[in-house]
């Protein structure tokens, strides 16, 4: 299979992201690599572990290490390794397109050098959230590791790429709610207002709530709860709306968000 760099498969899954209106900053997902998986041709062999290989509430903090050895095992000393954490994301698709399912939020965790034995390491990196929505998130965040032999990402030929995943374990959240009507018609306000209950220990201030109303739209409004948990939010009910439901976001990995179907009904759609 043709090696690619990491930078190709970035520019890659970035355009087509752009395309569909997505910012996003992209990962390739594979097994590290092992010095017997060596293509033919290749100079060397590039691979990436976390210890442990799961993570939780209490415990965010993994070992980074990879090595990178020659084509015939012996190993690659002074090499720089450029490695990242990817969280990924499902990407909101009720059409059934074929396009990624996946969109993605990458950040650097450093460079790192091979020692005499071939080695790098990176001790105590937090698998933790970047700071954007942690709306679809997925359970497993990827490390990545890559680098280039020449340095130039326009010659993908001589790039070198490996991955791996770290598992986390969220505790569940809740949300619950009032509206001012159960049955609406095109023109009326629609007003939800309600609280979020995050685990203990975990301030729910921040979480971002979203409100559905159309089955082709994941969410028409979003608001972020305040430090007690509490939000509020109104909408026009529109001749179509048909889809009326609740979803939140925390802001820690480690808490899932809760999705809440509303109790109503759009006196203005057809009858069927």
């Amino acid at each position: 299979m043709p090696r690619k760099s990491l930078a190709t498969r970035l520019a890659a899954t970035a355009a087509l992201l752009l395309a569909a209106g997505t910012l996003s900053a992209p990962a390739a997902s594979a097994q590290p690599a092992k010095p017997s998986d060596a293509s033919r041709g290749d100079a060397y062999v590039l691979t990436v572990s976390t210890n442990p290989t799961s993570t939780s509430h209490e415990s965010r903090y993994v070992d980074v290490s990879g090595t990178v050895t020659k084509a015939d095992g012996t190993p690659a000393p002074n090499i720089p390794v450029t490695v990242r954490q990817v969280l990924r994301f499902t990407t909101w698709n009720p059409w059934g397109d074929p396009i990624d399912p996946n969109y993605y939020d990458t950040s650097d965790l450093g460079k790192p050098v091979t020692d005499a034995t071939g080695t790098f390491t990176i001790p105590d990196v937090a698998i933790n959230a970047s700071g954007s929505s942690l709306l679809n998130v997925q359970r497993e965040v990827q490390i990545s590791a890559s680098f280039d032999e020449d340095g130039d990402p326009n010659t993908p030929q001589d790039g070198y790429y490996a991955d791996t995943s770290v598992a986390t374990t969220a505790r569940s959240s809740s949300v619950s709610y009032k509206v001012n009507k159960t049955k609406v018609k095109a023109g009326d306000i629609l007003t939800v207002q309600g609280k979020v209950t995050l685990p203990k220990g975990v301030e729910p201030q921040g979480t971002e709530v979203f409100l559905q109303t159309y089955w082709e739209t994941q969410y028409r409004v979003r608001v972020t709860a305040e430090e007690d948990g509490f939000f509020v939010m109104s909408v026009r009910v529109r001749d179509y709306d048909d889809t009326f439901a609740l979803r939140t976001a925390p802001r820690d990995l480690y808490v899932t968000g809760a999705h809440q179907p509303l109790p109503i009904t759009n006196t203005s759609l057809p009858r069927t």
